[in-house]
C-alpha cells in the first residue's frame, strides 16, 4: 500500500524465520508511545496502566487500563496516553501481541483441529474489545506470558486465539478505513489533538501539519465533521477533563490546565454550556 501520509506509520512483521509472532511487554513514559500507525498483520493490545483516548479506525473514543483490544490487519490505530491519568511515575503499561494471517493459516494446516477457531478469527472485520469473563480470563493470560519463555508462549497464543474465537461478550470499538485522502487526514487531525489538546494549539500549525492551507482546511474540516476545528478541540478538551474529574483527586483548576484550558472561570462557563452542569456537580453526581 502506498503510503502518502507522512504521519500514518506501517509496520511489519519480523523476518519469519525468526519467529512466528511477537510478544511486546513495555513499560515506558506516558509519552513515548507509538504514533498513528497501521500493518498487515493482526494486533491483540491489553493496556496495564493507563488511560486517555484511542484512534482505532473510523472511532475515536477514551480508555481506561484493562481492556483488551482485538484490531485486525490494515486498520489504522493509536493510543494517546494522558500524564495526568498514568501512574505516580508518569509511565504507562502494556502488552501488545502482533501475529500475522500466515501464522493462522499455518496453524490450520498443523491442527486441523483448530480450523473452527481460525475460521472464527479471520471472519472478524472491526477491531473489537472484551468483557465479562472472557476480558478476565484474556487478562491473565497475557499478564502470565510476561513470565514465560518463548516456547511456553506459544502454548499460550494458542489458548488466546481459543479465547478469542469464543468470546460472546465483545463490542466494535473501530472499523476499517475507505483507503481515501479525505479520510487519512482527517485520522491526522485527530492524532493531532489527542496529542497536543493540553497544549496552545494554532490554526497554522494544524493545516501545515496536514499540508492545507489555513481556509482551505478549515472548510475541509467543517464538511468531514459538521463542525469547525476549534469546536470540535473545545469539545475533545472538555471530554478529557471529564474522565480526569472521574479518574482523579485533581482540583477543578489542576485539571482546567491539564485539559487544555488557560482561565478557569472560562473553563467553567464553557464546561456548563457543553454538560449543562457544573465541574464540580458533575464530579459528584458521576464519580
Amino acid at each position: 500500500m502506498e503510503n502518502d501520509s507522512k504521519n500514518i506509520k506501517y509496520c511489519h512483521m519480523p523476518d519469519e524465520a525468526e519467529t512466528s509472532f511477537t510478544f511486546d511487554y513495555v513499560r515506558i513514559v506516558w509519552n513515548e508511545h507509538l504514533s498513528l500507525h497501521q500493518q498487515k498483520t493482526w494486533e491483540l493490545a491489553h493496556v496495564m496502566i493507563g488511560k486517555g483516548t484511542r484512534i482505532i479506525g473510523d472511532t475515536i473514543e477514551p480508555f481506561a487500563q484493562g481492556e483488551v483490544i482485538l484490531i485486525p490487519p490494515d486498520i489504522p490505530h493509536s493510543w494517546s496516553y494522558s500524564k495526568s491519568l498514568s501512574n505516580g511515575q508518569g509511565e504507562i503499561e502494556n502488552i501488545t501481541i502482533v501475529f500475522s494471517d500466515l501464522l493462522l493459516d499455518n496453524l490450520v494446516i498443523t491442527f486441523p483441529e483448530l480450523s473452527t477457531v481460525i475460521s472464527a478469527i479471520q471472519k472478524k472485520k472491526d477491531a473489537v474489545s472484551f468483557s465479562g469473563d472472557a476480558l478476565k480470563q484474556l487478562q491473565t493470560l497475557m499478564i502470565s506470558m510476561i513470565r514465560e519463555t518463548k516456547i511456553e508462549q506459544i502454548a499460550s497464543l494458542i489458548r488466546l486465539l481459543v479465547l478469542i474465537a469464543s468470546a460472546e461478550d465483545t463490542d466494535i470499538v473501530g472499523h476499517p478505513v475507505v483507503e481515501d485522502k479525505h479520510n487519512k487526514r482527517l485520522q491526522q487531525v485527530y492524532w493531532y489533538v489527542m496529542n497536543h489538546f493540553q497544549q496552545d494549539v494554532i490554526l497554522d500549525e494544524v493545516s501545515r501539519f496536514v499540508n492545507m492551507e489555513k481556509s482551505s482546511f478549515c472548510a475541509f474540516f467543517k464538511k468531514m465533521t459538521g463542525k469547525t476545528f476549534f469546536g470540535y478541540l473545545t469539545e475533545y478538551r472538555i471530554d478529557s477533563s471529564c474522565q480526569m474529574l472521574l479518574k482523579t483527586e485533581k482540583s477543578i483548576s489542576e485539571i482546567c490546565f491539564a485539559s487544555g484550558f488557560r482561565d478557569v472561570p472560562y473553563y467553567n462557563r464553557v464546561f456548563k454550556k457543553l454538560k449543562k452542569i457544573t465541574p464540580t456537580d458533575y464530579r459528584a453526581q458521576f464519580s
